[in-house]
């Protein structure tokens, strides 16, 4: 039962009787209902203010007449408050429609087929070859993996896209430095950080001797050229790097769909190029090939320089052009630090330019900054936190405190690796994406306050309850849930559905992640104030249901932002 609609053609129906020929339709009097802040005010409420007007009246006297003319055995009661109508539905009513719903939907509780035949391409993580996957990697994995759970979740066809950083000089400095001091022995034993060195050592000698820049350049231009020895040494770069990365995308649950980075988009970047000719977009400037957006509110944006070579830029705009090709995408979403902003306003209204209307589903989902226990990171500096690194020290962290706490659980390295590696994905996903993250051991692994083991441990002490009651066969009473501390949690599981949909219209997981935090809250005061095992077996059961459903709605709210919970802790 959808209670605002209902409420509001009970109010349509009252207008009708108490101001004939004042018709009001349904969806326009559902927009204007308004949750009450104090549930002692009522579930729902009309503001009467806006009618006021049109109807000649005060406030308070259409209320009156209002009320005096509604009449539905759903709702407890009605109030008319100083202009406002307030609406009490009937709370074992709400309770036995929810989590009835909810039961028999399940683990798809929430989900829809809104996205169906259509398809979202979502881009995030974009790790650089020949580096490390480190902190500040974190963020863009995590939105980007929960919007595509989020996504599917709706109906949607979704193709994660990591557009890998593989492209540039500095891997003809790479293949330089393997060719005078590398092994292949040492590098497969090494990985990325046998790579590192070798970068390292190469820019520090080409201080000293500048002609190792040159063959730097010489080896990508054999890169660009095709040669066979090049590319079979950039390619084996690309699949060290990738092995290495995927340690960690396994530990964080990650999957992509394609790996087409920069350099799959060299090719098709004279096309891209030809296309900006063709639009009467391009023109020269100091010898490189503009798109000029002063008029817009922006600088140009270069799409050739002046030696020919083509930039970032050329590579995006291909890669937009090839992804509509391929997938015909309904979205295409970039997961892509603020940093980038003006890069993706000039890269869409060039698109607009170009006239390619399908590009206005492409969107820029933007985040801040991550620093670590109050410092900025720097590679320069030595402040680099790297990925691995920090999951498995959560991981051991997490370890012993259920070694301090609950020495004799089983399968205790596994609880350990759901709650380390889920206390840093909810810590990136806490706070609103486009705030800066200073991540901290003390926050991120506290069990208490807003937190992802405090959530993680919410769910596993519901699973504990509904062990310890066992079979319950009895039908449950749900005027036992009319306390509020019964309803709360009750709203909370209704109001689930509407959050996974604002949280896409957002591009905004954080909405869910605080979800899962209120809903915890929320379960755990019924929990303290309750008596879920009650002698009263009508009142067991309908709590036990309750206990139930707010078990199954965190399990998947953590789920759709990349978190497995804990059965036990």
């Amino acid at each position: 039962m959808d209670f605002r609609m209902m409420i509001a053609k009970c109010a349509c129906e009252a207008m009708e009787k108490a101001f004939p020929g004042a018709a009001i339709q349904a969806e326009d009097a559902a927009g204007m209902l308004e949750t009450p802040p104090d549930p002692a005010m009522g579930d729902y409420a009309l503001p009467c203010f806006k009618l006021s007007k049109a109807l000649r009246k005060a406030p308070p006297m259409i209320s009156d007449a209002l009320k005096a003319n509604i009449e539905a055995p759903f709702l407890e009661r009605v109030e008319s408050v100083k202009g406002y109508l307030n609406f009490f539905v009937d709370r074992a009513m709400y309770a036995k429609e929810v989590l009835l719903a909810a039961e028999q939907a399940g683990e798809k509780y929430g989900s829809g087929d809104e996205g169906s035949g259509k398809t979202v391409v979502i881009d995030y993580s974009s790790i650089n070859i020949a580096k490390r996957f480190h902190i500040g990697h974190l963020s863009t994995t995590m939105i980007g993996n929960a919007l595509y759970k989020i996504y599917k979740f709706l109906g949607y066809e979704c193709v994660g896209v990591n557009h890998l950083g593989d492209w540039g000089t500095q891997f003809g400095k790479m293949i330089s430095a393997y060719k005078r001091w590398g092994d292949r022995e040492t590098v497969m034993k090494g990985g990325v950080d046998e790579m590192v060195k070798l970068y390292v050592r190469f820019t520090a000698e080409a201080k000293e001797n500048p002609a190792l820049d040159d063959e730097g350049r010489a080896w990508f231009k054999a890169i660009e050229d095709g040669n066979p020895e090049a590319l079979e040494i950039f390619n084996w770069f690309k699949e060290v790097t990738l092995a290495d990365a995927n340690r960690v995308y396994d530990m964080l649950g990650v999957k992509f769909d394609s790996y087409a980075g920069e350099s799959f988009y060299h090719d098709k970047t004279a096309g891209v190029v030809e296309d900006l000719k063709n639009a009467g977009l391009l023109k020269e400037d100091q010898g490189a090939q503009i798109v000029d957006l002063e008029e817009y509110g922006m600088p140009p944006m270069i799409f050739v320089r002046s030696d020919g070579a083509t930039l970032y830029a050329t590579r995006d705009l291909a890669a937009i052009k090839y992804r509509h090709e391929t997938y015909n995408f309904d979205k295409c979403l970039y997961v892509v630090a603020y940093q980038q902003d003006l890069h993706f306003k000039q890269l869409f209204k060039t698109t607009e330019l170009l006239g390619w209307d399908w590009a206005k589903g492409c969107e820029h989902v933007n985040f801040g900054m991550v620093s670590y226990e109050g410092q900025a990171l720097s590679t320069r500096e030595g402040r680099i936190v790297y990925l691995e690194d920090l999951l498995s020290q959560s991981v051991e962290k997490a370890e012993a405190i259920i070694e301090e706490k609950s020495p004799g659980l089983e399968n205790k390295r596994e609880v350990a690796k759901q709650i380390g590696i889920g206390a840093v994905v909810f810590f990136a996903l806490f706070n609103g994406r486009i705030k800066d993250i200073d991540f901290t051991w003390d926050r991120a692994l506290n069990f208490e306050g807003e937190t992802g083991p405090y959530v993680m441990y919410t769910h596993a002490r519901a699973g504990s309850v509904l062990r310890k009651a066992g079979e319950c066969d009895c039908a449950p009473d749900f005027s036992a849930l009319s306390d509020p501390e019964a309803q709360a949690v009750i709203k909370l599981i209704d109001a689930f559905p509407d959050t996974i949909r604002l949280a896409v219209s957002r591009s905004e997981p954080s909405l869910i992640t605080r979800f899962s935090v209120e809903l915890a809250k929320a379960f755990n005061k019924f929990y303290y104030e309750c008596r879920i095992l009650d002698d009263d077996m009508g009142a067991r059961a309908a709590r036990l249901c309750l206990t139930k459903i707010a078990k199954q709605t965190i399990y998947k709210a953590l789920d759709l932002i990349g978190i497995k919970a804990p059965e036990r802790m």
